[in-house]
């Protein structure tokens, strides 16, 4: 199977979502670089390393038949000539799930290679829950001397 060349990370971070909004397993593994020091967290899971067993995680995700939608915030990006790695929010919603889940803060990073941005790491952990009384904005009286 001939890899896709991904000009710039943001091109393999969107092919990133996407086979991950599809559950379509080899658009996933496309991605990703073919080194065997990759890994991967999910969610309240442990580091997972090389090829074989990361492509056995996203197999996994896939196979429990739930399809997944994304939805990005708070892009932070740490851009080199060889290396990008990308801080996002993921808002992941469940199709056909009414409820509303807590973000997830995943680092993602990429390396350029001889074919193109590849990732090499991928770490979500669950995003902190900020009670409703903290993420208003304070309001306190202030005085003018």
């Amino acid at each position: 199977m001939k890899k896709t060349l991904f000009p710039t990370p943001q091109d393999a971070e969107a092919a990133f979502y996407e086979a991950l909004t599809k559950g379509d397993l080899d658009a996933m593994m496309a991605v990703w670089a073919d080194d065997d020091e990759i890994y991967c967290v999910h969610p309240h899971g442990a580091r997972i390393s090389g090829m074989a067993q990361v492509r056995e995680s996203w197999r996994q995700i896939f196979n429990s038949g739930q399809t997944l939608r994304f939805q990005l915030r708070e892009q932070q990006y740490l851009h080199g000539m060889m290396l990008s790695v990308h801080s996002v929010y993921e808002h992941v919603s469940v199709l056909g799930e009414t409820r509303t889940r807590n973000p997830v803060i995943a680092t993602n990073i990429y390396l350029r290679t001889e074919r193109g941005w590849r990732m090499v790491a991928h770490h979500a952990s669950p995003a902190p829950v900020v009670a409703v009384a903290e993420a208003e904005p304070r309001h306190s009286a202030k005085t003018l001397h």
